[in-house]
């Protein structure tokens, strides 16, 4: 893994020294500008590359959030703040994580860790992604998804419904958009409008399986390829 180019920005000088020490601490992290203002963040992205921004929100002049409205801004955001009131207007921005002031380390820790592994991800070559999770959009927040916790993916049209053993998590993705990002030797498609981890599939009875609590309907194109797994399976026993 490379080093993650972060930047901060920051009008309090305490809070830039403390994130300054924290991304120092940090392996895969290394500093790349600290700035006082949301003009002069600005001006350095325009002539350079980062990967992280931590930036404050209330800060002279233009704040944070109204810098992430009105900017395309190419770095992964992690606002850090004193005001809590913030947060829900800031995920809809899509920022990995909000941190509150004053920022322990270990929570610093894992929202750097949350944006490395949506790096690693995205960054990923198409069809060689081999990680044991993913990271998908959903509603105004991130969610990991681990790809052993993946009972099955139905399609919603430019929406995916993605159902675990305990929850629901509505995505926007295309079934043809996550197939993608899933090993090819653990997920099926048994259907035009689902995916499923074949590792938790039930049982299969003509043209159904049962998975969880769940009956899906095999479709005619896909059960020959579906059975040539099974028998596949069959015989490394």
């Amino acid at each position: 893994m490379r080093k993650l180019n972060c930047i901060i920005a920051d009008d309090e000088p305490v809070a830039r020294k403390v994130l300054k020490e924290f991304i120092e601490q940090v392996p895969y992290l290394q500093l790349a500008g600290q700035f006082e203002n949301v003009r002069k963040t600005d001006h350095f992205l325009q002539e350079n590359k980062a990967d992280l921004l931590l930036l404050d929100i209330e800060m002279p002049g233009i704040t944070g959030l109204e810098y992430l409205k009105n900017t395309n801004v190419e770095p992964l955001v992690i606002l850090t703040t004193a005001y809590p009131n913030y947060a829900l207007e800031g995920y809809e921005l899509n920022i990995i994580d909000y941190l509150l002031k004053p920022i322990a380390f270990d929570r610093f820790s894992k929202a750097v860790q949350k944006a490395k592994e949506y790096t690693e991800l995205r960054e990923a070559p198409p069809g060689n992604h081999h990680s044991p999770w993913l990271f998908v959009r959903s509603e105004k927040r991130i969610e990991k998804v681990e790809l052993k916790d993946i009972l099955y993916i139905e399609s919603l049209g430019n929406y995916v419904n993605i159902c675990t053993a305990g929850r629901n998590i509505i995505a926007y993705l295309t079934l043809k958009g996550i197939e993608s990002q899933l090993p090819v030797n653990e997920f099926i498609k048994i259907h035009q409008s689902y995916l499923v981890n074949f590792s938790r599939i039930d049982s299969i009875e003509g043209n159904h399986l049962k998975i969880g609590n769940k009956s899906l309907s095999i479709s005619r194109n896909y059960k020959d390829e579906l059975m040539q797994m099974v028998e596949q399976k069959l015989l490394r026993r």
